[in-house]
């Protein structure tokens, strides 16, 4: 059987960062194509927030089920789960970068109104897709099997411990 690696630290460093580049020459091609630059409205941080705030509630719900209730949970259930966290942790690092750079495209106007909508709004997206990304790694965390082989215990079996 395949075991499932975390999802490592230079992974969502690196598309934190290219979506940090996207979303700083986005302005730029707006401007190059002749087009106006789009305002982002209070609907991507709304979104990411919800999302933050979903994957928090499994996550809570994932942990006192297998570490505090030692309930058991099915296979089929665990893989979703763990697909769900992987997933929304990229795309939440996707977006944090993305609406990062957007607003600091426009740091440098905040002193005009639509910069500081910019700049406000996209921030508070970057923030909230900040938040959903750490519900997703926390997901992702509370879904390690109590006492299962992982390489944290030095690959020990622990004593009346079956497989899932």
């Amino acid at each position: 059987m395949n075991k499932s690696r975390r999802t490592s630290a230079l992974g969502i460093t690196s598309l934190i960062g290219i979506g940090l580049v996207v979303g700083r020459l986005i302005p730029e091609l707006f401007i190059r194509a002749d087009r106006s630059v789009p305002v982002v409205s209070w609907g991507p941080a709304v979104m990411l927030l919800v999302g933050a705030v979903v994957l928090g509630g499994l996550a809570w719900n994932t942990w006192q089920s297998l570490h505090k209730k030692n309930l058991r949970m099915t296979s089929d259930h665990g893989v979703t789960m763990l697909a769900l966290a992987k997933a929304s942790s990229a795309v939440a690092a996707l977006f944090t970068g993305a609406y990062g750079g957007y607003a600091i495209a426009y740091l440098d106007s905040l002193d005009s109104p639509l910069g500081e909508d910019r700049v406000f709004r996209a921030g508070a997206a970057a923030i909230a897709g900040l938040l959903m990304l750490i519900a997703a790694l926390v997901l992702e965390r509370s879904l390690r099997i109590p006492g299962g082989d992982d390489e944290s215990d030095g690959g020990k079996a622990v004593p009346g411990a079956t497989p899932a």
